[in-house]
């Protein structure tokens, strides 16, 4: 692989790489510091005032997958440097972030990769069509092959637009299968959002991409909003920074197609990787110096909160009035129309999604009840409950819930309403799901656990029965309230941009007159701008809170109407125990957990076992057909090699390293470093003077 820059000219030098990166984050910091302080506001007016929040019947489980880890287990792994699949053991722990390792015996950890963004495919036409625009001017045709030869039909690759392709395979579909249900159930928890806890950091953050991206004519939903707050940013860079190097690198490319591809990739993962570095320091300081003025802010609008909420009111009442006739225009032929539409489009596979989560814990909880009559009452608790209390969280027994809601489509309206895919919303769905399943599991476990006391085989049969009605009952309530509330998002996230779209451009001119209107010590918690959206907010809610309300009447997907109130709530529930119960100690008669350093952490999904296939020993090669042959380590010297150091138990897996910036193995092979190894991808060109090194934002 050989790259060269000859001279590219002034205007894509090394000042204007970095001037990118200085720009967007300038131009997001300022944003950031006044969304922070309307934030805080918010929060503090929120604190002072109280939200009105519906009692959920179900309780919650601050950490519910404590001591526990996902899946581990042998793949094969296809190697940038040597063009082999090479053995590999994947561990996936609590953070659902995926380590793998030379194999099951070594402690260090080779490499580390974080899912946020990433999609999965488990076939190579999925991976071609998507390989297909990643060079502009270039298509892969159906019978191309990319840059590796399968070692197997089953393979499992995970796909980024910005970072480097991972590229694995089993031996099964069986395995398959259940390692993409691992896979999606990473993707899915990195792209899951910034904590909600955050009252102050997280709305700042958000509202500041969104305005930063409607700024630039982008109004409708970001596939990319996934990960922390420093892939985020890094993504918001990429997406203009990235079309650019494309069309500047990508004609200088040499090689066959899937060559060129390879080397686009590398690059670009390479690119990627330094912009994160950078993203995360400034971010980091943004954050800082936000919080520098907390004390200050939080008492000037203490002082004044009436005062300033007076002052808003009446801001709000103009610019309300300002736009009254076209707002409600827009309303009348554009919006209400489609709402109800657009309702009945998210509530079909939500609603079934959702069905499948009580369908499923009804089977699991069946299960239960004969396993428990059948295997000796209370003694048998201990393994069942061990199984059922991960439920939530076991991939492979929720991925008929989630499938439901991936036939999710908005065809039809993401042209109109600037929806770039229903994603967003499935992968929000899948993740409420996944709550509503495991605090069902865990008020089962408390309401079971109080209930036994000495109790006889039949008795504890009646009891669990008795448990599993009421957990049952409470579900159903819960469901109801959450798809309700994420039915109204839904529908704010998908009307909101399309009407600031289609109004902000009209008044953006006349908003700054109001700032007339505030006091200059108020001017940093009311923005005209977010008064303009609140309008719009305030005047699409009360019509989608109509449609939402009059589905619940229909009664067509089992929603509850909002003054209906469950006649058996346990107002005692909350004040149940709300440690995690020990059933395999307590009445399995297992060790239990062990605190400290050697505790174990038990594993969620069960191993792959196939019948009359063997493990492969220590991490040996596959031949893939058709690639030079390079010489093989011996396996009874590996084997010997490996006895000599100790070996890696589930606990030390668990304590290794989670981030990239903490790795402490080699670097992933094959993505460039700097200018000199991107250079090393590229084809020499005609020198026409003296070489400027051109960072691309990579020094």
């Amino acid at each position: 692989m050989h790259l060269q820059f000859g001279e590219m000219g002034p205007t894509q030098s090394h000042d204007d790489k970095q001037e990118h990166l200085k720009q967007v984050m300038e131009e997001f910091g300022r944003v950031y510091k006044q969304q922070y302080a309307v934030a805080l506001f918010n929060s503090v007016r929120f604190e002072i005032e109280g939200g009105a929040s519906g009692q959920s019947q179900l309780l919650h489980r601050s950490d519910p997958l404590q001591d526990k880890s996902i899946f581990s287990g042998d793949l094969f792994q296809y190697l940038e440097e040597n063009k082999k699949w090479r053995n590999r053991f994947i561990y996936v722990a609590d953070s659902y972030n995926i380590s793998y390792y030379e194999n099951k015996l070594v402690r260090t950890v080779a490499s580390v990769i974080s899912c946020a963004g990433y999609k999965v495919l488990s076939s190579m036409q999925e991976y071609l069509e998507l390989l297909s625009h990643s060079l502009p001017g270039v298509r892969a045709k159906a019978g191309d092959s990319p840059f590796l030869k399968c070692a197997s039909p089953f393979l499992l690759v995970l796909w980024h637009p910005y970072a480097r392709h991972h590229y694995f395979s089993v031996r099964t579909e069986k395995e398959q299968q259940k390692w993409l249900a691992v896979f999606q159930d990473c993707v899915r928890h990195a792209n899951s959002g910034l904590p909600e806890e955050n009252r102050v950091l997280t709305p700042t953050f958000t509202d500041s991409i969104r305005l930063y991206r409607q700024g630039k004519g982008h109004y409708g939903t970001w596939d990319m909003m996934c990960g922390d707050a420093a892939r985020i940013l890094a993504n918001l860079v990429m997406e203009s920074l990235y079309v650019e190097l494309r069309s500047l690198i990508g004609p200088r490319l040499k090689g066959k197609l899937p060559q060129r591809q390879r080397d686009w990739m590398l690059i670009s993962d390479a690119m990627y990787r330094q912009v994160i570095a950078h993203t995360q320091v400034q971010y980091e300081a943004l954050v800082q110096a936000a919080e520098v003025e907390r004390p200050s802010l939080d008492a000037a609008f203490r002082k004044d909160m009436d005062q300033i909420i007076a002052s808003k009111e009446q801001v709000y009442g103009r610019i309300r009035a300002m736009m009254h006739t076209r707002l409600e225009q827009v309303l009348r032929t554009s919006v209400q129309p489609y709402i109800t539409s657009m309702l009945e489009d998210l509530m079909e596979p939500v609603s079934r999604g959702f069905y499948e989560v009580r369908d499923v814990l009804f089977r699991e909880l069946v299960d239960l009840s004969k396993n428990t009559l059948n295997d000796g009452g209370a003694e048998a608790l201990g393994k069942h409950m061990e199984r059922l209390s991960m439920l939530a969280f076991h991939p492979v027994k929720m991925r008929s819930c989630y499938e439901k809601v991936e036939q999710l489509s908005l065809e039809g309206l993401q042209k109109r309403f600037d929806v770039s895919s229903p994603s967003v919303f499935t992968q929000r769905a899948q993740i409420l799901m996944r709550e509503q399943m495991d605090n069902a599991v865990y008020t089962f476990e408390q309401l079971l656990h109080q209930s036994l006391q000495g109790q006889s085989r039949e008795q504890v049969y009646k009891t669990v029965q008795c448990c599993q009605d009421r957990v049952l009952k409470k579900y159903d309530y819960d469901s109801s309230s959450v798809r309700k509330n994420f039915f109204k998002e839904a529908l704010l996230q998908l009307i909101v941009p399309y009407m600031l779209k289609q109004l902000y451009p009209a008044y953006a001119a006349d908003l700054p007159r109001f700032r007339e209107l505030i006091f200059e010590d108020f001017s940093r918690f009311i923005l005209v701008e977010n008064v303009f959206e609140e309008v719009i907010l305030h005047s699409v809610t009360k019509d989608i809170m109509t449609a939402v309300k009059e589905a619940a009447v229909q009664r067509r997907h089992n929603l509850y109407r909002d003054s209906m109130v469950l006649n058996n709530s346990d107002p005692n529930l909350n004040l149940l125990e709300e440690n995690p119960i020990d059933w395999a100690s307590q009445y399995g008669g297992g060790e239990g957990h062990t605190r400290g350093a050697n505790r174990k952490h038990k594993q969620i999904v069960s191993m792959i076992q196939l019948d009359g296939m063997g493990p492969v020993p220590y991490g040996s090669c596959m031949e893939v057909p058709g690639v030079e042959e390079i010489p093989e380590e011996s396996e009874r010297q590996l084997a010997e090699e490996l006895q000599e150091k100790p070996l890696a138990t589930a606990g030390d897996l668990h304590r290794q390293p989670l981030t990239p910036t903490q790795q402490t193995a080699p670097k992933s092979p094959g993505s460039p470093e700097s200018v000199e190894e991107i250079r090393q991808l590229i084809s020499p060109v005609f020198k026409l003077g003296p070489k400027k090194p051109i960072s691309l934002i990579l020094n």
